[in-house]
């Protein structure tokens, strides 16, 4: 496979009637999106897309969504593509600005978070339901999501989502880096790449013993640690810089509290469970999202969270700091959900997705309306084996049903 292979799909063809436009929206803090509405006729349900950091307005289930009879509408951030800047905080007033505009002019909406979107709207949800929302980031920002309006869904769906950006990073951050401003630099005795710790070349299945894993997850977390301090070291002397200014007026206090810090985190391509398939065994290949060898990718350009400002990273990617954690947001997911996992799925792992179904707040059918279910399919949607559906289609099968049963849906166009 070359490098992101199967992350970008074919998406089928729209019914002829669909009706498309675009639409740019104004946030509660004066930031601007843009969502394209794409509509067949009568359609009163409308499903929502859009995750956190990237473009789904081509996304696989759009058409399949369409010929089912609902309208779709797909939405970007205020910086989609580019997540340098990401503060999820922001994100859920992108997300707020689109549902207002939906609920003027649909009788239903649902909410469709696939991998990350899927904690962008737990997250929405949370803070939507919430009388006492959170006012600051976790890098100190004042964010007004109190003064918001944040319409609530009407419903869930959740795709192969992941126990969200941050607690994916500390999952897959490789703690053997041992200066942060060197790639290279190697801790033996915790590199995952090294075959006494347990490595094989692929395209056999390494084995890592429980010993090593316990230390290799420690040092995960203590490496993140470390990130978040170097963060809010670096966020502390722009507030200084910016207070001194106050005080002298001087351009180059000024200065100093405009100069951005960015982050550069090397190596972030390193779970075992990728490349040790005994490890919480699902359907999945060998490797991880970005390709079947992580042992070279880790050292490579790509990754999650490779760049990112001071506030970005503890917003977004830091494991311990963000408040976009799936699990910490689901009790207060009320609404009738469906989550559905993809068994080959290489981000989300079966033991992530129990405990994130178990910490909804909506309860399973029949006793509530949680609804659950698993179709054979690559973490994107792409099918397991050459002939077989692809995991979009079968997850859009059971989102049609799903939504038959719960929505008003037009006639197939």
């Amino acid at each position: 496979m070359r490098l992101g292979e199967g992350r970008y799909l074919a998406a089928g063809e729209r019914p002829g009637a669909t009706v498309t436009s675009v639409h740019e929206l104004t946030t509660a803090d004066g930031a601007t999106v843009r969502g394209v509405l794409a509509t067949v006729p009568g359609a009163r349900t409308v499903v929502c897309l859009m995750h956190p950091r990237q473009d789904v307005t081509h996304h696989a289930l759009v058409p399949l969504l369409l010929q089912a009879g609902v309208a779709v509408w797909t939405q970007g951030s205020r910086s989609p593509n580019n997540d340098l800047n990401l503060v999820h905080e922001q994100a859920l007033l992108d997300v707020g600005a689109g549902q207002v505009f939906l609920r003027e002019r649909f009788e239903d909406i649902v909410v469709l978070g696939h991998s990350g979107g899927g904690t962008l709207f737990a997250y929405y949800l949370e803070q939507a339901a919430s009388t006492d929302r959170i006012g600051t980031t976790p890098g100190g920002r004042p964010v007004d999501l109190a003064g918001a309006e944040l319409p609530v869904a009407d419903g869930a769906i959740f795709l192969a989502p992941h126990p969200g950006q941050g607690m994916l990073l500390l999952a897959c951050i490789d703690p053997s880096v041992a200066d942060e401003a060197d790639p290279m630099s190697v801790i033996p005795g915790l590199d995952p790449w090294n075959p006494a710790n347990g490595f094989a070349e692929p395209p056999a299945s390494s084995s890592y013993s429980a010993d090593f894993l316990a230390e290799y997850r420690a040092a995960q977390r203590a490496r993140v640690e470390r990130l978040d301090a170097f963060a809010r070291e670096s966020l502390a002397a722009t507030a200084a810089a910016r207070k001194a200014h106050k005080v002298t007026g001087a351009a180059v206090d000024r200065r100093r509290a405009l100069a951005p810090t960015i982050m550069t985190v090397f190596r972030t391509d390193a779970d075992p469970r990728n490349v040790d398939l005994s490890l919480d065994p699902s359907e999945r290949p060998y490797g991880s999202l970005f390709g079947t060898r992580p042992d070279l990718i880790d050292y490579g350009q790509v990754g999650f969270g490779r760049l990112a400002t001071p506030e970005a990273w503890l917003s977004t990617w830091s494991g311990l700091s963000s408040n976009a954690d799936f699990v910490r947001c689901a009790p207060s997911v009320t609404v009738p959900t469906l989550f559905l996992e993809l068994t080959g799925d290489q981000a989300a792992f079966p033991a992530d997705s129990a405990r994130m179904i178990a910490a909804l707040g909506t309860a399973p059918i029949p006793g509530g309306d949680l609804t659950t279910a698993k179709v054979r399919g690559l973490h994107f949607g792409a099918a397991l084996a050459p002939g077989e559906p692809t995991g979009n289609e079968l997850a859009a099968a059971e989102i049609a049903t799903w939504l038959e049963k719960r929505h008003p849906l037009s006639p197939p166009p």
